[in-house]
């Protein structure tokens, strides 16, 4: 486990240098630690709470819609006499569309915005979720038409947690990363829980038009209060000019990328996220089957509720945890490490514990735990990347995403074939530990906080506007 150190006034020149709300055209010269005459584009704290608040109840949206397809499958393949494998089509459609906008989301938030493209893909996705009713219906072949809706969706939603971090590493200061994105973060089981219980209601008293319906109108409601009171009604307009208005940067990143790829702390975060995915949307989708098939007789909404319940807290935590250590003077690269310890190393002793579980309240207990301490990476690896390339950490995390879905699909895959093989769960939840361990292994080897996106060796550096 990583050692904390505190660097206190005299720390490392290159990561005062290159904190982001010192920008400077000069990297590298004698006095680079002083502020310059240019403004910084950081929000201050009392905006940054609003924007917080603002992105999360937009990722809870942004789950809210996702979910409900699921939650409505089983009424809608009744009405149009859908198979399991048809279902499950649809269902895993999204996914595909998903990982295809991770790093072009992030690709353009680092010019534009993220905020502007966070506005614009909430909007169509959230209109997208209300008119799909009206494709099932109005549709010949229902089938055909809610596959397509669901890629789109993909592809709508994939930009969202890409344009996150690139916002965040262009407007929220070091030492506040860690609290806005795991608070953020948060919203995905917020959403999770609201869209399970408000959607359920909804589908059993109104039909699973409703949960669609509901879900989609809040989502564009929700774009236009940010368009208007966040960004003053300013036009989220993207022009291929803006595309290509970051200039140098550009050709930076042209020039850089391989550049980028090779440095180790880079590889860190890209193996490390691929394996907290994978790991993630394994246990995301074999708990219930777990549950299901050791105690038959549980009843269901405590094992899908109470461990969203504590995971909730448990990313706030990790977040004001984080940002108090840092602030207090302790090494970024140091907490980070920790986070993430807690997030695959102590996460993966409570995984181990369901191998030998014999009571259902042990096995949601461990489980809780599991799913809690899982959280920490939002202030672990999900920050670090905004640490180390902040002015294309949206390009990056787009990478990281996309590796994470498509190694999430295959080892879901996997773990399935796991189970009909050997008859046990203990080596699903032994193959979890060891992908959570080489992860963890390679974070704390060669993680780092500082930045490696620009080249010290040039005198001349070009800011990134949005």
């Amino acid at each position: 486990m990583a050692v904390i150190q505190k660097y206190g006034k005299n720390c490392d020149p290159d990561l005062v240098c290159h904190k982001e709300n010192h920008t400077s055209d000069k990297i590298g010269v004698p006095g680079c630690h002083k502020k310059w005459p240019e403004q910084s584009t950081n929000w201050s704290r009392p905006v940054a709470r609003v924007w917080t608040v603002v992105l999360l109840l937009g990722t809870c949206l942004l789950y809210c819609a996702r979910v409900a397809m699921p939650i409505c499958a089983v009424s809608m393949a009744e009405q149009f006499n859908w198979s399991k494998r048809e279902s499950g089509m649809v269902l895993g459609s999204f996914f595909w569309g998903y990982c295809f906008t991770q790093v072009f989301g992030g690709y353009v938030s680092d010019r534009v915005g993220g905020e502007k493209v966070l506005l614009l893909s909430a909007a169509a996705w959230g209109a997208m979720t209300a008119f799909t009713p009206i494709l099932a219906h109005f549709c010949s072949q229902p089938i055909f038409s809610m596959t397509l809706a669901r890629f789109l969706m993909g592809l709508l939603q994939g930009v969202h947690y890409p344009s996150l971090a690139s916002l965040c590493s262009q407007k929220v200061v070091e030492s506040e990363r860690g609290f806005l994105m795991s608070t953020v973060g948060s919203g995905s089981y917020l959403g999770t829980l609201v869209i399970g219980g408000a959607g359920s209601l909804m589908l059993d008293l109104y039909g699973w038009e409703s949960v669609f319906y509901v879900s989609g109108l809040l989502s564009v409601l929700w774009a236009y209060c940010m368009w208007k009171y966040l960004l003053k009604g300013e036009g989220p307009i993207i022009t291929l000019e803006s595309l290509g208005s970051g200039g140098s940067q550009s050709k930076l990143s042209k020039r850089h990328w391989l550049r980028l790829f090779k440095q180790p702390a880079v590889c860190a975060v890209i193996i490390t996220h691929l394996c907290t995915a994978s790991t993630f949307f394994t246990l995301l989708s074999w708990l219930p089957t777990f549950f299901k098939d050791t105690f038959p007789d549980a009843k269901g909404w405590v094992f899908n509720v109470i461990p969203w319940l504590v995971a909730i807290p448990s990313s706030l935590f990790s977040g004001c945890l984080s940002d108090h250590l840092i602030s207090q003077g302790f090494d970024t690269a140091s907490v980070r490490k920790l986070m993430q310890f807690f997030s695959m190393g102590v996460s993966s002793v409570f995984t181990l514990l369901l191998c030998s579980t014999t009571t259902f309240p042990w096995a949601v207990a461990f489980v809780s735990a599991t799913m809690g301490l899982t959280t920490f990476s939002h202030s672990g690896v999900s920050v670090n990347v905004q640490d180390l390339a902040p002015s294309c950490a949206g390009a990056l995390f787009g990478v990281m995403n996309t590796c994470g879905a498509f190694s999430g699909v295959l080892m879901v895959y996997f773990s399935g074939y796991l189970i009909e093989a050997t008859g046990s769960w203990a080596s699903v939840f032994a193959l979890i530990t060891t992908v959570n361990l080489l992860g963890l292994c390679t974070f704390l080897a060669f993680a780092e906080a500082r930045r490696v996106d620009i080249d010290t060796t040039k005198t001349r550096y070009n800011n990134v506007h949005i």
